[in-house]
């Protein structure tokens, strides 16, 4: 008598409960793949290649293949929890032992500004240079800037806006000059901040004059221009600039043509020069010069409808600190500083296998290539076959619970009859040696 598929039997749905088990054990971890127990049926034929309508003698455990589906997306508010939505690894290098592989992304920052996960390994990407342009290349730790961004010195100013055709002027001919404190002396002003080298403020006021209507049709309007309530000391051809005992500039700083029907100007028809002088702010520090700025004023209209500015830009700004990051579906790690601008700091390269279930599991939410599953394929997330990342959320375990209970009474199920069978080879064993 023979108690081999029995037995096989009882061990294929032990191991069978012990990865429904594992399943269960992981369904709440992140980043976790579900496995299935799959099994082969042996043949005595299978073993010597004789005989046939041979009887089989049990089965066997072939493999244990993990399932690499999508898992749902939850979302935890959490910028440095990184979870990809579609196919591809996170690579994880400690720089020493070859590159792990892991789907889990909760990484965190280290005291030295790397993008580590819980064990302390490095999530991979290109760097970006001092300019915050990407390297492509060989992927290497990913490390945060930890220090701070440099100020800007403003160089292009855009200033578009409307005036008002129909209001009175306020440059009668003949006339010159305006006063500061005086609004009748101008019809509209509007303010900016720009930055000097060092990245201090500098508050720029421009003030529109209306002057008189030419016999043509035309508008001209003058602009007057102040730095920290000071007028500028040179107008846009580098001519200086008077100013009356009060402090009031004696001419505008530029002019400017609208035709008779209005809409853009005729003068200027391109950007001017403008150079800010030195002052002193409102906080007492004295300002640097400010020289060679683009200023365009090309967009700006005249038209019958009320004074408006409608976009106002410059490319100035203050030193800041690093104050956080967002990581882009492309995997670009963007760097937020204190002064509002934002820069790349590096991007994330994940990798890719022809055949996922050949990785080796190692724990800790990891795998490593082995020669089933082929070399890595790399890429940026979003690229060919690669998935895209969504910051702020992480890839939940793909175990069904549901599944997984009913799998566990079918294994169950077969570990009672596969005892039933042996003892049932056993009764028949001990009725024939009590034949005598």
């Amino acid at each position: 008598m023979s108690f081999q598929q029995g037995l096989s039997g009882l061990n294929a749905a032990s191991k069978n409960l012990d990865v429904i088990g594992n399943n269960i054990a992981n369904s709440g971890t992140f980043g976790a793949k579900a496995s299935r127990a799959e099994f082969a049926d042996v043949y005595a034929a299978a073993l010597n290649g004789a005989g046939q309508n041979q009887v089989g003698i049990g089965t066997s455990l072939q493999a244990v293949a993990q399932q690499f589906t999508q898992g749902n997306i939850t979302t935890t508010e959490n910028p440095m929890d990184l979870a990809i939505n579609g196919g591809g690894f996170f690579q994880v290098s400690d720089g020493v032992n070859p590159v792990r592989y892991s789907r889990n992304g909760q990484f965190k920052i280290s005291k030295d500004g790397f993008v580590v996960n819980n064990d302390g390994l490095k999530l991979m990407g290109y760097p970006a240079n001092g300019a915050g342009v990407i390297q492509p290349g060989t992927a290497q730790p990913l490390q945060l800037p930890t220090g701070g961004i440099p100020p800007a010195v403003t160089t292009k100013v855009n200033l578009e806006f409307n005036l008002d055709s129909r209001v009175k002027t306020t440059a009668p001919a003949g006339a010159t000059g305006m006063d500061l404190k005086d609004s009748s002396t101008y019809n509209n002003a509007t303010s900016m901040t720009v930055y000097d080298a060092k990245g201090q403020d500098v508050a720029v006021t421009f003030y529109f004059q209306k002057g008189e209507t030419a016999p043509d049709g035309s508008d001209t309007w003058n602009v007057y221009a102040t730095a920290n309530g000071t007028p500028f000391d040179t107008n846009s051809d580098g001519n200086p600039i008077g100013v009356d005992a009060n402090g009031n500039p004696l001419e505008p700083y530029t002019t400017m043509t609208f035709p008779p029907t209005g809409g853009a100007p005729t003068l200027p028809a391109g950007p001017i020069t403008m150079n800010i002088p030195a002052g002193v702010s409102t906080r007492g520090n004295t300002t640097l010069p400010i020289t060679g700025i683009q200023f365009d004023m090309t967009k700006a209209t005249e038209n019958g409808s009320s004074f408006a500015v409608t976009s106002l830009t410059q490319d100035g700004y203050a030193p800041g600190q690093l104050s956080g990051i967002q990581v882009a579906n492309d995997g670009t790690v963007l760097a937020r500083y204190s002064n509002g601008q934002s820069k790349p700091a590096g991007q994330v390269e994940l990798a890719n296998f022809r055949n996922s279930q050949g990785l080796q599991p190692l724990g800790g939410n990891m795998w490593i290539r082995t020669v089933a599953s082929g070399d890595a394929v790399v890429g940026v997330p979003g690229d060919g076959n690669m998935g895209a990342l969504q910051s702020g959320a992480l890839e939940e375990s793909n175990v069904d619970i549901t599944a997984e209970l009913v799998n566990m009474v079918t294994a169950q199920r077969a570990y009672q009859a596969n005892a039933q069978t042996i003892k049932t080879q056993d009764q028949v064993l001990q009725t024939i040696v009590n034949l005598r």
